[in-house]
C-alpha cells in the first residue's frame, strides 16, 4: 500500500465515522467532516499533505500525488 491509498482510505474512513457519529450522537461530529473535506481540498490544491509527512517518516511508500 502507498500514501495515496493510505491517505483515501483514511479520509474516507474518517468522514463515514463523523457522520455517524452526527447522525446517532450530535451533529457537532459534522465538524470533522468539514475538516476532513477541506484538508482534501487544500491538499489537492497546493500538494501539501500533513498526514503524508508523517505517513512518509513512519516508512510507507510514496505515491504519485504525495
Amino acid at each position: 500500500m502507498n500514501i495515496d491509498k493510505f491517505i483515501f482510505g483514511f479520509a474516507g474512513f474518517l468522514i463515514l465515522i463523523s457522520v455517524a457519529l452526527a447522525w446517532l450522537v450530535s451533529p457537532f461530529w459534522l465538524i470533522l467532516t468539514t475538516f476532513v473535506g477541506a484538508n482534501l481540498l487544500q491538499s489537492s490544491l497546493t500538494g501539501f499533505c500533513p498526514a503524508a509527512v508523517i505517513l512518509k517518516k513512519v516508512g510507507i511508500r510514496s505515491g504519485n500525488a504525495f
